[in-house]
């Protein structure tokens, strides 16, 4: 079965879906909860996949108190060179990394690769400061599908070339709707297949149904000051790049999914 990977309005601008404790007496009105969620449909593991520390402990307690797994993972901002601000080729490579510790000895070394990320260089990390920092032992390294390095080479006309060599990462594969996903998914199974990386069916899961897709954007829009790209935004014109599907959401996943 692909992986669930959901996101929290701990993310901010990312989620409508919250981290709050499964209630027998929920508020038909309330935000949808992830562990609602997994209570409900009986997952196992709840895969969170956030942009902040913020909410780890909430879920990590949430998750204990139900009695499902819980696995976190982090996504980081990577250029060129995070320390350089001055250079303007650093802006030309920008992509996405996850890191999921193992276990609570990789929440250690995520979080003092977080520390690094925001009190040195601004939110930005480059592969060199993860490689220095890096621990085979207890950390694993994800490639989004979305904002991976393959995405902005392929529809940005960019040239990234990462140097995994301090690890063996592996590659989520995601089918969401939008007009580029074959494109995407064909340069992941390609580029996996010359360098022998691992890829994992997935979907990111931004709110619970199709029809929360309005109050989805709306949270975007507040988030993003009605600004985006410097250009007025509205719901009949929202300027969100590549936000052309309804399709992120347990909804979807469960229509896809759900009797395979």
């Amino acid at each position: 079965m692909p992986i669930p990977l959901f996101k929290s309005h701990f993310s901010i601008g990312k989620s409508i879906l919250t981290l709050d404790k499964p209630s027998g007496n929920r508020d038909p009105d309330s935000p949808d909860s992830i562990f609602e969620i997994a209570v409900d449909h009986g997952l196992e593991e709840v895969v969170l996949v956030e942009d902040t520390f913020m909410g780890f402990l909430e879920a990590r307690k949430v998750a204990s108190d139900i009695g499902v797994k819980f696995r976190f993972g982090l996504r980081f901002n990577i250029r060129q060179s995070a320390s350089n601000d001055s250079d303007t080729s650093t802006s030309k490579c920008t992509h996405k990394i996850i890191i999921f510790p193992k276990d609570s000895a990789g929440c250690k070394s995520l979080n003092k690769i977080y520390t690094e990320c925001h009190t040195k260089y601004s939110g930005w990390l480059d592969l060199s400061i993860v490689r220095d920092l890096w621990d085979e032992t207890h950390l694993t390294l994800a490639i989004p599908f979305y904002d991976s390095f393959i995405f902005k080479n392929l529809t940005s006309f960019d040239a990234c070339v990462p140097d995994f060599s301090f690890t063996n990462p592996f590659f989520f594969i995601e089918r969401n709707g939008l007009p580029f996903d074959s494109l995407i998914e064909k340069g992941v199974k390609k580029y996996c297949k010359t360098y022998d990386y691992p890829s994992e069916m997935a979907q990111s899961i931004f709110y619970k149904t199709k029809d929360n897709f309005s109050s989805y954007l709306t949270y975007k829009l507040i988030c993003s000051r009605s600004l985006q790209g410097g250009r007025p935004a509205s719901l009949d014109m929202p300027n969100f790049d590549h936000l052309g599907s309804n399709e992120f959401c347990w909804e979807s996943y469960l229509e896809k999914y759900e009797s395979a």
